[in-house]
């Protein structure tokens, strides 16, 4: 199996802060752009499925920093998913998630 990284918008289609939802090899996935992180990873990408609510909304969820990790609560059920993991901090669920890059004004995604 071959990974490569894969162009999947530009930082100006980003919003500070906040997830964006973009289509990616036919699934929903949620980025989120984050330039206050103190890591290399500005940009972050989960899948925009919410196993609880059971519905695509993750990408409208409210970003926050907690126990140290950069989060995202679900809009429905308020679960946590840790955005670098995909993990959830309240049930013991993991999503996908994805590495991504930024260079210059272009964001990119690594496929597997």
């Amino acid at each position: 199996m071959t990974t490569q990284w894969k162009l999947v918008c530009k930082k100006s289609d980003l919003i500070e802060g906040a997830g964006v939802a973009a289509m990616v090899n036919n699934q929903q996935v949620a980025i989120f752009y984050l330039p206050e992180a103190t890591s290399d990873t500005k940009v972050f990408a989960i899948s925009n499925w919410d196993p609880f609510g059971k519905a695509n909304v993750l990408s409208r969820g409210l970003v926050a920093h907690l126990q140290g990790q950069w989060t995202v609560a679900s809009p429905l059920y308020k679960q946590h998913f840790v955005l670098s993991t995909g993990e959830c901090l309240e049930e013991d669920v993991k999503i996908p998630h994805w590495d991504m890059k930024l260079e210059g004004d272009n964001v990119f995604i690594l496929e597997s």
